[in-house]
Protein backbone atom coordinates (compact mmCIF):
# COMPACT_ATOMS: atom_id res chain seq x y z
CA UNK A 1 0.00 0.00 0.00
CA UNK A 2 1.54 3.33 -0.69
CA UNK A 3 2.26 5.86 1.92
CA UNK A 4 2.57 9.73 1.76
CA UNK A 5 5.30 11.38 4.43
CA UNK A 6 5.15 15.43 4.90
CA UNK A 7 8.37 16.63 5.95
CA UNK A 8 8.60 19.98 7.87
CA UNK A 9 10.32 22.06 10.07
CA UNK A 10 10.59 23.70 13.12
CA UNK A 11 12.45 26.78 10.90
CA UNK A 12 14.45 27.55 8.02
CA UNK A 13 17.75 25.47 7.76
CA UNK A 14 16.81 22.68 10.17
CA UNK A 15 17.45 20.02 8.14
CA UNK A 16 14.19 19.08 6.02
CA UNK A 17 16.10 17.98 2.98
CA UNK A 18 18.69 15.89 4.94
CA UNK A 19 15.68 13.93 6.98
CA UNK A 20 13.92 13.78 3.41
CA UNK A 21 16.21 12.20 1.33
CA UNK A 22 17.73 9.99 4.35
CA UNK A 23 14.07 8.72 4.78
CA UNK A 24 14.05 8.31 0.69
CA UNK A 25 17.28 6.47 0.49
CA UNK A 26 16.04 4.38 3.65
CA UNK A 27 12.98 3.04 1.78
CA UNK A 28 15.09 2.48 -1.24
CA UNK A 29 17.47 -0.04 0.72
CA UNK A 30 14.25 -1.85 2.18
CA UNK A 31 13.11 -2.14 -1.67
CA UNK A 32 10.40 0.13 -1.14
CA UNK A 33 9.45 2.68 -4.56
CA UNK A 34 9.70 6.16 -4.11
CA UNK A 35 8.83 9.75 -5.58
CA UNK A 36 9.66 13.23 -4.18
CA UNK A 37 7.23 16.20 -4.42
CA UNK A 38 9.12 19.58 -3.28
CA UNK A 39 5.63 21.70 -4.03
CA UNK A 40 7.70 25.34 -3.98
CA UNK A 41 10.68 26.05 -3.49
CA UNK A 42 12.54 29.32 -3.67
CA UNK A 43 16.78 30.46 -3.90
CA UNK A 44 17.15 28.94 -7.28
CA UNK A 45 19.70 28.91 -9.46
CA UNK A 46 18.97 29.38 -13.49
CA UNK A 47 20.61 26.86 -15.39
CA UNK A 48 20.43 25.89 -19.08
CA UNK A 49 17.38 23.69 -18.17
CA UNK A 50 15.26 26.58 -16.36
CA UNK A 51 15.27 27.35 -12.66
CA UNK A 52 16.76 24.61 -10.47
CA UNK A 53 16.66 24.09 -6.60
CA UNK A 54 19.74 22.35 -4.80
CA UNK A 55 17.43 20.79 -2.29
CA UNK A 56 14.66 19.67 -5.08
CA UNK A 57 17.94 18.35 -6.67
CA UNK A 58 19.21 16.31 -3.36
CA UNK A 59 15.66 14.93 -3.67
CA UNK A 60 15.41 13.89 -7.25
CA UNK A 61 18.80 11.70 -6.76
CA UNK A 62 17.42 9.84 -4.13
CA UNK A 63 14.15 8.62 -5.57
CA UNK A 64 13.88 4.88 -7.16
CA UNK A 65 11.00 5.94 -10.14
CA UNK A 66 11.39 8.18 -13.10
CA UNK A 67 10.55 11.87 -12.75
CA UNK A 68 11.00 14.98 -14.49
CA UNK A 69 12.38 17.65 -12.46
CA UNK A 70 9.55 19.73 -12.74
CA UNK A 71 7.30 16.63 -11.43
CA UNK A 72 9.33 16.81 -7.96
CA UNK A 73 9.40 20.96 -8.16
CA UNK A 74 6.89 22.37 -9.75
CA UNK A 75 7.01 26.23 -8.69
CA UNK A 76 10.36 27.52 -8.46
CA UNK A 77 11.49 30.91 -8.01
CA UNK A 78 15.15 32.62 -8.52
CA UNK A 79 15.14 34.65 -4.80
CA UNK A 80 16.42 33.08 -2.05
CA UNK A 81 13.57 34.42 0.34
CA UNK A 82 9.79 33.53 1.20
CA UNK A 83 8.45 32.10 -1.86
CA UNK A 84 5.23 34.41 -1.71
CA UNK A 85 7.47 37.26 -1.80
CA UNK A 86 9.17 36.12 -4.71
CA UNK A 87 6.31 35.70 -6.43
CA UNK A 88 4.74 38.66 -5.44
CA UNK A 89 7.72 40.56 -7.07
CA UNK A 90 7.16 38.82 -10.34
CA UNK A 91 3.36 39.41 -10.18
CA UNK A 92 3.06 35.65 -10.23
CA UNK A 93 0.92 34.41 -7.36
CA UNK A 94 1.11 30.87 -6.12
CA UNK A 95 -1.51 28.16 -7.12
CA UNK A 96 -2.58 26.21 -4.81
CA UNK A 97 -4.71 24.52 -7.25
CA UNK A 98 -1.37 23.57 -9.50
CA UNK A 99 0.11 22.46 -6.42
CA UNK A 100 -3.03 20.15 -5.56
CA UNK A 101 -2.57 18.48 -9.27
CA UNK A 102 0.76 17.95 -9.28
CA UNK A 103 0.65 16.27 -6.31
CA UNK A 104 -2.56 14.12 -7.30
CA UNK A 105 -0.13 13.13 -10.29
CA UNK A 106 2.34 12.15 -8.53
CA UNK A 107 -0.22 10.09 -6.00
CA UNK A 108 -1.45 8.22 -9.17
CA UNK A 109 1.88 6.45 -10.00
CA UNK A 110 1.22 4.64 -6.47
CA UNK A 111 4.80 4.13 -5.56
CA UNK A 112 5.31 2.97 -2.34
CA UNK A 113 6.61 5.78 -0.65
CA UNK A 114 6.11 9.74 -1.76
CA UNK A 115 8.17 12.06 0.58
CA UNK A 116 6.58 15.49 0.37
CA UNK A 117 8.91 18.35 1.35
CA UNK A 118 7.61 21.79 2.82
CA UNK A 119 9.45 24.73 2.79
CA UNK A 120 10.79 27.33 5.31
CA UNK A 121 8.48 26.38 8.66
CA UNK A 122 5.19 24.57 9.28
CA UNK A 123 3.27 27.92 8.71
CA UNK A 124 4.84 28.42 5.54
CA UNK A 125 2.97 31.84 3.41
CA UNK A 126 2.09 30.86 0.07
CA UNK A 127 0.31 34.36 -0.15
CA UNK A 128 -3.71 35.17 -0.60
CA UNK A 129 -4.50 34.04 2.68
CA UNK A 130 -2.82 30.65 1.99
CA UNK A 131 -0.49 28.31 4.14
CA UNK A 132 1.46 25.73 2.83
CA UNK A 133 -0.01 24.30 6.11
CA UNK A 134 -3.25 24.07 4.27
CA UNK A 135 -2.06 22.08 1.50
CA UNK A 136 -1.62 19.89 4.22
CA UNK A 137 -4.52 19.91 5.90
CA UNK A 138 -6.36 19.29 2.75
CA UNK A 139 -4.78 16.18 1.30
CA UNK A 140 -4.70 15.03 5.45
CA UNK A 141 -0.58 14.27 5.10
CA UNK A 142 0.92 12.92 7.69
CA UNK A 143 3.80 14.34 8.87
CA UNK A 144 7.57 14.26 10.14
CA UNK A 145 8.41 17.09 12.18
CA UNK A 146 12.30 18.10 12.05
CA UNK A 147 13.83 20.38 14.85
CA UNK A 148 16.92 21.92 14.37
CA UNK A 149 18.60 21.37 17.73
CA UNK A 150 20.17 24.85 18.85
CA UNK A 151 19.50 27.50 21.29
CA UNK A 152 15.75 28.15 21.18
CA UNK A 153 14.49 24.58 19.77
CA UNK A 154 12.56 23.69 22.56
CA UNK A 155 10.47 26.81 21.82
CA UNK A 156 10.42 26.23 18.22
CA UNK A 157 9.56 22.88 18.56
CA UNK A 158 6.35 22.88 20.62
CA UNK A 159 4.82 26.02 19.04
CA UNK A 160 5.17 23.88 15.63
CA UNK A 161 4.30 20.63 17.54
CA UNK A 162 0.88 22.47 19.17
CA UNK A 163 0.32 24.11 15.87
CA UNK A 164 -0.13 20.59 13.91
CA UNK A 165 -1.71 19.22 16.64
CA UNK A 166 -4.71 22.11 16.24
CA UNK A 167 -4.85 21.47 12.88
CA UNK A 168 -5.18 17.80 13.90
CA UNK A 169 -2.50 16.53 12.29
CA UNK A 170 -1.31 13.02 12.12
CA UNK A 171 2.18 13.37 13.83
CA UNK A 172 4.22 10.45 12.85
CA UNK A 173 7.39 11.19 14.41
CA UNK A 174 10.17 13.93 14.81
CA UNK A 175 13.85 13.77 14.47
CA UNK A 176 16.48 16.48 16.23
CA UNK A 177 18.98 17.69 13.72
CA UNK A 178 22.14 18.97 15.39
CA UNK A 179 22.30 22.49 13.00
CA UNK A 180 24.86 24.03 15.93
CA UNK A 181 28.00 21.51 16.87
CA UNK A 182 28.67 23.37 19.93
CA UNK A 183 25.10 23.62 21.34
CA UNK A 184 25.13 23.71 25.14
CA UNK A 185 23.40 20.67 27.30
CA UNK A 186 22.61 19.22 23.55
CA UNK A 187 21.63 15.95 25.30
CA UNK A 188 19.55 17.64 28.58
CA UNK A 189 17.49 19.30 25.49
CA UNK A 190 17.05 16.22 23.80
CA UNK A 191 15.97 14.57 26.84
CA UNK A 192 13.73 17.43 27.36
CA UNK A 193 12.33 17.38 23.38
CA UNK A 194 11.19 13.58 24.30
CA UNK A 195 9.37 14.18 27.54
CA UNK A 196 7.44 17.22 25.68
CA UNK A 197 6.19 15.48 22.46
CA UNK A 198 4.07 12.92 22.59
CA UNK A 199 5.29 11.06 18.96
CA UNK A 200 7.93 8.77 18.59
CA UNK A 201 11.67 10.19 17.93
CA UNK A 202 12.64 8.55 14.98
CA UNK A 203 16.20 9.53 15.65
CA UNK A 204 19.21 12.21 16.38
CA UNK A 205 20.83 13.31 13.41
CA UNK A 206 24.61 14.29 14.65
CA UNK A 207 26.08 17.21 12.59
CA UNK A 208 27.59 16.12 9.79
CA UNK A 209 30.13 16.91 6.91
CA UNK A 210 28.75 14.13 4.94
CA UNK A 211 24.94 14.42 4.58
CA UNK A 212 24.55 10.85 3.36
CA UNK A 213 25.34 9.35 6.06
CA UNK A 214 22.23 10.88 7.91
CA UNK A 215 20.10 7.42 6.86
CA UNK A 216 21.86 4.74 9.54
CA UNK A 217 20.63 7.54 12.54
CA UNK A 218 17.40 7.29 11.16
CA UNK A 219 14.03 5.18 11.07
CA UNK A 220 10.94 5.03 8.74
CA UNK A 221 7.69 5.95 11.00
CA UNK A 222 6.06 3.17 9.75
Amino acid sequence: MSKTLFITATDTDAGKTVVACALLRIAAQQGLSTLAFKPVSAGCEKTGDGLRNQDALDLWSEVTEEMAYEEVNPIAFEDPVAPHLAAQRLSQPISVEQLNKSYQYLLNKNADLLVVEGAGGWRLPLGQGQFMSDFVKRHELPCVMVIGLKLGCLNHALLTYESMLANNINVLGWVGNVVDPDMAYLEDNIASLRKLIDAPNLGIVPHLDDTTNAASYLRLPF
